[in-house]
């Protein structure tokens, strides 16, 4: 973050100074986490739903916070006021200071920012971005899944003056949140990936999902440019909302069919390798740096669900000017990034384990046991799919997850195993479809879960973990693959922070 006074930070959010406090104190970061305060750290007291940040003041300021934005006044053990800035609300305050900053980056020098939205891919699409602008120039992109009206300023206050590029990836809860999280970054480029039924429950409906994804678009500049989905009819019809120039991505085999395809990124000859990898070759359009080429691409990610992301994040890169031999060279070895996002393990006795329970949603669910299935017919390896609630799905919730139990017998998964009480619905398709005997089982939690595998796994088999956040089987995945007899390439990696949305 650039340096910014006390006076700045009150000007800039409307605030107040508390008695005493010199306007003259300089801060160069800014966190929300006490844990993670230094020397020059604007520290926020943001309430939250478990822990108020006003209670971890003290010790954010002994940690080196050279000052405070909060909503009420605290003070020392003398009763003086610690230095702060008071606000009337202290995440919409935050949003003032990032786009500021954003402002003040422009000024500096030559910066682009891009917007990536949708109901399913976003982390895996800014991981993949990231990856490949920073053949470019310095870049900056979320960790994790920093993705609110929280994670997005976090974000920008890590962009500095050398910043050449900003991956801002764009959750939402409720339609007018991408709109919010635009206003503040102000994107030069904007993808939109996907419209499913993702948290459904929040937005009530399909059509204010749909209206939500497409305020990224909205808020392009004329000279922008949208990097939409033509394979998804309701991302398809966002490129009427955007005065920006569209870039269609497509894998569908019969784009030959549409005009408007001729200069998208593309996919043809795709298919997934034994290890369930995507293949194909990736045609890129007349673009800034020519004429249109051609490339074979070899994905590290696991699943031909993501060839969407990987063309998203290659649309993106070529209307920022990325040639293409690059570009394909980094899709060829990027792999997964943030943690939970269809993570393999190969333990040592043979055991494959996928977890892939950071988020869960209709789309996702059925995209993730496609790849088993299609794991398990490559290489004749017995499959297991251990299931959690898919959760913020509404009314439509018992309904949805009857479907996926379905989906897994009509799929031939070998076994599965659902986990949890509001999750039962999905073992209860399974039985309906004919899972009849012992292939579809439940049990009430995580420990008898983790209990049943224990007994039942077999060397070979393939286990699939897959839930929402909130279930908490993202855990259970990691147990599996990091236990006595697990193996990887690389160290066990850190938990991701989990901050998330939709």
């Amino acid at each position: 973050m650039m340096d910014v006074t006390a006076a700045q930070v009150a000007e800039i959010t409307g605030g107040t100074l508390t008695a005493g406090t010199d306007p003259a104190t300089v801060v160069s970061a800014v966190a929300t986490d006490s844990r993670e305060v230094g020397p020059g750290t604007l520290f926020v007291a943001k309430p939250g739903a478990v822990a108020d940040g006003h209670d971890f003041v003290p010790g954010a300021l002994a940690a080196g916070a050279s000052l405070v934005l909060a909503e009420r006044e605290t003070t020392d053990d003398a009763g003086r006021p610690h230095p702060a800035v008071l606000v009337p609300d202290a995440v919409l305050a935050m949003g003032a200071l990032a786009a500021d900053h954003v402002a003040r980056l422009r000024a500096t020098g030559p910066l682009t920012v891009i917007g990536i939205t949708g109901s399913a891919g976003k982390t895996t699409t800014k991981d993949l971005t990231t990856a490949l602008l920073a053949t470019r120039g310095p870049t900056v992109g979320p960790i994790g899944s920093y993705n609110g009206e929280v994670g997005v300023p976090l974000t920008v206050f890590t962009a500095g003056p050398r910043t050449r590029y900003l991956v801002i990836e764009m959750g939402a809860t409720q339609q007018g949140n991408i709109a919010y999280l635009a206003d503040l970054v102000r994107p030069d480029l904007g993808a939109v990936l996907m419209v499913g039924t993702a948290h459904l429950g929040e937005f009530g409906s399909v059509e204010t999902i749909v209206a939500t994804k497409g305020e990224l678009v909205e808020a392009l500049p004329a000279t922008g440019t949208a990097v939409l989905n033509h394979d998804d009819e309701r991302v398809r019809s966002m490129a009427a909302r955007t005065g920006a120039s569209v870039l269609w991505f497509t894998a569908d085999p019969r784009a030959d069919e549409h005009p408007e395809l001729a200069s998208a990124v593309r996919a043809t000859d795709l298919r997934t390798d034994a290890d369930g990898h995507p293949v194909f070759t990736l045609h890129l359009p007349p673009g800034p740096n020519g004429p249109g080429t051609e490339h074979p691409v070899r994905s590290r990610l696991i699943g031909v669900h993501h060839v969407g992301n990987l063309l998203a994040s290659a649309a993106l890169a070529h209307a920022a000017g990325v040639p293409g031999t690059d570009i394909a060279a980094v899709l060829t070895t990027s792999g997964a990034v943030s943690r939970w996002r269809m993570e393999r393990t190969d333990r040592l006795d043979g055991v494959t384990v996928i977890n892939d329970a950071y988020n869960a949603n209709p789309d996702s669910m059925r995209a993730a046991l496609r790849t088993l299935a299609a794991l398990g017919a490559d290489s004749g390896r017995r499959t297991w799919a251990v299931l959690g609630t898919m959760l913020e799905l509404g009314e439509n919730s018992v309904a949805e997850h009857d479907a996926i139990g379905r989906a897994a017998v009509r799929l031939n998964i070998n076994q599965l195993v659902v986990v949890g009480e509001e999750a039962r619905a999905l073992h209860t398709g399974a039985v309906m479809e004919g899972s009849w005997g012992d292939e579809s089982r439940w049990v009430p939690d995580v420990d008898a879960a983790e209990r049943l595998l224990a007994d039942e796994l077999r060397p070979g088999d393939i286990v699939l973990v897959k839930s929402s956040n909130g279930a908490g089987l993202r855990h259970l995945g990691d147990r599996l693959a990091w236990g006595p007899m697990s193996s990887q390439d690389t160290a066990e990696p850190p938990a991701a922070p989990e901050v998330s949305g939709p």
